[in-house]
């Protein structure tokens, strides 16, 4: 069993910075990539950033240079540093777990979402 979890959303202004974290914990042998992604109200689910075990990292256009994927493997996290907000960040961002469970096999885990309010 396997259990993902976020942490870290919260409202801010435009312009202003959140930093969004996320563990993975249970019957881990190996995790392989690491993601956040964000589903605003009336839209798909969509990838913002990846990165690899190895550290290669992945961004959708409109966050780059703005948001910042990191992860410490020996603690099983992955951060999102997010900077200059803009209103269009807004949605419920996502955590996802490329997992190599031994009994399993390998498949992706989800957190349960974290919101993300950018307002003035």
């Amino acid at each position: 069993q396997v259990e993902v979890v976020e942490s870290g959303g919260g409202s801010v202004q435009p312009g202003g910075s959140l930093r969004l974290s996320c563990v993975a914990s249970g019957d881990i042998y190996k995790i392989n990539d690491m993601g956040w992604y964000r589903q605003a109200p009336g839209k798909q689910r969509e990838l913002v950033a990846s990165i690899s075990a190895f550290g290669t990292t992945n961004y959708e256009d409109s966050v780059k240079g703005r948001f910042t994927i990191s992860r410490d493997n020996a603690k099983n996290t992955v951060h999102l540093e997010m900077n200059s907000l803009k209103v269009e960040d807004t949605a419920v961002y996502y955590c996802n777990a490329d997992v190599w469970v031994v009994a399993d096999g390998v498949r992706g885990y989800w957190g349960q979402g974290t919101q993300v309010t950018v307002s003035s």
